[in-house]
């Protein structure tokens, strides 16, 4: 395919989805004409759309996209909304969302992600007074299945949380975005991983989150009396049921307020089991399916 033109607009107008992937088709193969433009609006979100209805009205255009170039060699988002990329060592092409629209670009693959590291490494919040900034990261999460083009060969640190309401932040927008974007990038794929604390040790905390079977918390609760002053505990912090010694709360279909209720309720067990600060939490067991890396700089703690 020979170089497409912007005309006067482009970049403000919506294209359907086969025009959408005629102009990734370009930027994959022959990016060089493109280096330096604005990015090429591909739709606009309804205003106060559900987090089901922005992954629908992103799938039909990722997916015509998909069939163009093949699968992307990392998939992720950020707080915004997707953030796809078919990368290289030299070109990479950018398919991603916020809250108002979805874009398609082509970085030269050293400046983009040399620009990305700075953003990682000089932001944050340096105490837990000043607000946290998951919001502004490249993205919050990405995964890596070994797919077409070349992997970084280095990743830019992960921005650690100045406090727990930081962590409890940093974990709403995360799930947020899973909810949003991983059905679309990974299918019915579940995603997963467990917390743990230096304060309580040898006790998880699981989350995870499928398509098909919604948003999932649990905490292994067996060391505990099972009795009706327990239940009557675990169910005034959030808990919903009791399985063979794990308490477990699920949302077959969250939207936000869901998820806000499973990173509150995660939050008010850490505490009411002795963690006071980040720095005691850890990430384990992260995965999509076991298959690939699955990495979080946005959750706010080390994994």
């Amino acid at each position: 395919m020979g170089a497409m033109e912007y005309t006067a607009g482009t970049h403000e107008s919506m294209l359907t989805p086969g025009g959408a992937a005629a102009f990734a088709r370009a930027f994959h193969d022959t990016p060089d004409p493109y280096f330096g433009r604005a990015p090429v609006q591909v739709f606009a979100y309804d205003p106060g759309a559900s987090l089901r209805d922005r992954r629908e009205r992103f799938r039909v255009v990722y997916d015509a996209i998909v069939a163009g170039i093949g699968q992307p060699t990392l998939y992720g988002g950020s707080v915004e909304g997707p953030n796809v990329r078919w990368r290289d060592g030299r070109r990479l092409v950018l398919l991603a969302g916020d809250r108002l629209r979805a874009q398609l670009s082509v970085h030269g693959t050293e400046a983009l992600e040399g620009e990305e590291r700075r953003i990682f490494e000089w932001g944050g919040a340096w105490s837990a007074d000043e607000p946290y900034d998951f919001g502004f990261l490249p993205f919050v999460w990405q995964l890596d299945r070994s797919g077409p083009g070349e992997r970084p060969t280095e990743r830019p640190g992960a921005r650690p949380a100045s406090s727990l309401e930081h962590f409890q932040g940093a974990l709403e927008a995360l799930l947020v975005a899973w909810v949003e974007q991983l059905p679309v990038q990974v299918g019915g794929d579940w995603a997963s991983f467990s917390v743990t604390s230096a304060a309580d040790r040898g006790r998880q905390l699981l989350i995870s989150y499928a398509l098909g079977d919604g948003l999932y918390i649990s905490v292994d609760d067996r060391d505990a009396e099972d009795s009706p002053e327990r239940a009557e505990l675990m169910r005034a912090r959030g808990w919903h049921s009791r399985d063979r010694g794990w308490w477990q709360t699920e949302f077959p279909e969250p939207e936000r307020a869901e998820v806000s209720a499973v990173a509150r309720l995660a939050v008010t067990e850490l505490r009411a089991r002795g963690t006071r600060e980040p720095e005691e939490l850890r990430a384990r067991d992260v995965s999509c399916k076991d298959r690939g890396e699955l990495w979080l700089p946005g959750l706010g703690i080390r994994h």
